[in-house]
């Protein structure tokens, strides 16, 4: 389960926005100040909106992230099912034949 996230979303949106619509680019950092988020939060968020635009090829978009999470747990799950299979397999050729001794 994820951690409740700090600052609401459309405080972020806002301070993207307000970012990228900015000329000249503002010191991260001050506009950190004057919307009272840490300014590493503030720099990951402008990262990540620029990631999702196409503009950074250094870090997944939103949408690939996700993917990877629901991949990863779909591919965890599958390991799971596959493992009760072999143990239920292993159990039924036991039965099937008693006498045959597996190595």
């Amino acid at each position: 389960m994820a951690a409740p996230k700090k600052y609401p979303d459309e405080l972020r949106e806002r301070a993207v926005r307000l970012y990228r619509e900015s000329d000249p680019k503002p010191v991260i950092r001050r506009l950190a100040e004057q919307l009272n988020v840490h300014p590493e939060a503030l720099r990951n968020w402008i990262r990540q909106d620029e990631a999702d635009a196409g503009e950074r090829r250094d870090r997944p978009s939103t949408d690939m992230a996700e993917e990877n999470r629901r991949l990863r747990r779909e591919n965890a799950e599958l390991q799971r099912v596959n493992d009760v299979l072999r143990a239920a397999s292993a159990y039924f050729a036991g039965e099937i034949d008693p006498t045959r001794r597996r190595s």
